[in-house]
């Protein structure tokens, strides 16, 4: 796993762990925003690296190495951290785990619980297909695949895909589904997720609530999978100055 670090080093520490089958770099938009108001570290996910092939191990793994890391460069604290998708599902076992302290924590329509086991096998194995659709990037696939902010998400794939290939995704699905969060941790949790991708958010959110009641949620309307990062970046950037500089005029 790399790290790579944005802002001054006084400033407020702000972890970004992105998702499944994309670099870091969909959040260079986040930190433009950001880097003036804090200190940045952009996670390199295993399986999901620019420049060099690597190989996902597991979200456990993942896990350790964050904090790992941020106990060897951070003293283990953080301000804030910030966790897509697969991002958001290593957070959450960051949380669990409870060895290192985040101020305050959100995680973006991050899958908490697993799916039954006949899914897992042929949701892996479709969700490589789709992948390997993005690098390919076929007239067809282009049509099944469609949905208004797929070009952002496309130049992702295209990016890490020859560094992880399919293997990455296959093993990065079935860590995500097989796994469920047994108890979290933390002194101010939230959860978002967009009216789009509902169905499957909910029962993510129950399941929190009933290990952590004070969880913060909150849905954003016609937002799908990933969206509000993707197409409101200044949003979040908005939301995340709030819970670093409370108080201020932002």
């Amino acid at each position: 796993m790399n790290f790579h670090t944005y802002g001054e080093h006084n400033r407020p520490t702000l972890l970004l762990i992105p998702g499944l089958g994309v670099s870091y770099e969909i959040f260079l938009p986040l930190i433009r925003l950001l880097e003036e108001n804090c200190h940045i570290i952009a996670a390199e996910v295993d399986g999901f690296t620019l420049g060099k092939r690597t190989t996902f191990t597991s979200v456990d793994d993942q896990a350790v190495q964050i904090i790992d890391y941020l106990n060897n460069q951070y003293n283990g604290k953080l301000d804030c951290a910030y966790g897509l998708s697969l991002g958001g599902k290593i957070l959450s076992r960051i949380l669990e785990r409870n060895e290192v302290t985040i101020g305050h924590a959100i995680l973006d329509a991050a899958p908490l619980l697993p799916l039954p086991r006949w899914l897992v096998g042929p949701l892996r194995h479709y969700q490589a297909f789709n992948v390997w659709t993005c690098y390919r990037w076929t007239g067809f696939w282009r049509w099944v695949f469609h949905s208004h902010y797929f070009d952002v998400l496309l130049d992702e794939c295209k990016k890490t895909y020859p560094f992880g290939g399919k293997q990455a995704v296959l093993d990065g699905y079935k860590s995500v589904y097989t796994n469920k969060l047994e108890s979290i941790h933390g002194n101010d949790i939230h959860f978002w997720y967009g009216t789009k991708e509902a169905f499957v958010a909910k029962p993510q959110v129950k399941h929190l609530l009933s290990l952590y009641p004070n969880t913060h949620v909150e849905v954003f309307p016609k937002m799908n999978h990933g969206q509000l990062v993707v197409d409101h970046p200044e949003e979040v950037a908005r939301r995340i100055r709030a819970m670093i500089s409370p108080g201020k005029i932002l």
